[in-house]
């Protein structure tokens, strides 16, 4: 027998028949705290690293600013168990800003379940961020119960005043991007479908927040052609001084 706090005994049969375990479970003797998902998205305008934040329409924190995100939808019964994690960021993302679904690389962060954060219940959050290329950013638009949508600074100092415990979220994804950018390829998701070696090395100086020696930088641009990481686009591109080749990310074989 296995006595349960705050619940009467229920005799479980060791090798029992788990379909008729299955039938007469009654989830709710458990507590079950909501899940919701909350999504750190991410752009570079103007070589300054934006955050897309939203104006909540809705109680609590009415008419303050948080990240895009909502809660996961939940079916109504044990067959019936409603979406994934992962659907569920995916439709926030489109829902929220208006980007077509599929256009914007989407990562999980990590699970952010204190107590109290939330005021309304006791609510975990599954984190995401997402990167949008500068060519997109301009295409967001409030949807859902967003009342506007803003892209602000978070190259000089971290974002204050977020709703919730959303300053955490964005501390957290911003150390993750600033740490992967340079042992992965999430850089290429901030250009351009093209570009120049100058601006994948802006990408890189934007988010770390320190400048990069060109010389240094150009030796590893050399080397992702080298192993077929980039390659050489059409065209150039107008500097200041000359034109310059431009270069793409390389796709996959398929």
């Amino acid at each position: 027998m296995i006595r349960y706090a705050g619940m009467a005994e229920r005799r479980v049969t060791p090798g029992g028949d788990e379909a008729a375990f299955l039938e007469t479970y009654r989830p709710g003797d458990f507590p079950r705290p909501s899940v919701a998902v909350d999504l750190v998205v991410l752009t570079i305008e103007d070589c300054d690293l934006r955050l897309l934040t939203v104006q909540r329409n809705e109680h609590p924190f009415k008419g303050k600013w948080a990240l895009p995100g909502g809660f996961l939808r939940v079916g109504p019964s044990r067959t019936a168990q409603g979406e994934g994690i992962d659907d569920a960021a995916k439709r926030e993302l489109h829902e929220e800003t208006g980007l077509p679904e599929g256009s914007v690389f989407l990562e999980q962060l990590g699970a952010f379940g204190a107590p109290n954060r939330d005021p309304r219940m006791r609510v975990v959050s599954v984190a995401y961020f997402a990167l949008v290329r500068p060519t997109l950013a301009p295409l967001v638009r409030p949807g859902g119960d967003v009342r506007k949508v803003r892209w602000q600074s978070v190259s000089d100092r971290e974002p204050a005043g977020l709703a919730f415990d959303h300053d955490t979220i964005v501390s957290s994804a911003l150390r993750r991007v600033r740490d992967e950018i340079d042992r992965s390829h999430i850089a290429f998701e901030l250009v351009p479908d093209t570009f120049t070696i100058q601006q994948l090395r802006a990408v890189h100086e934007v988010v770390k927040g320190t400048p990069i020696d060109p010389g240094n930088f150009r030796k590893r641009f050399l080397r992702m052609i080298d192993d077929e990481i980039l390659e050489q686009a059409r065209g150039k591109r107008l500097t200041a001084s000359k034109p310059a080749q431009v270069y793409r990310f390389r796709a996959p074989p398929t």
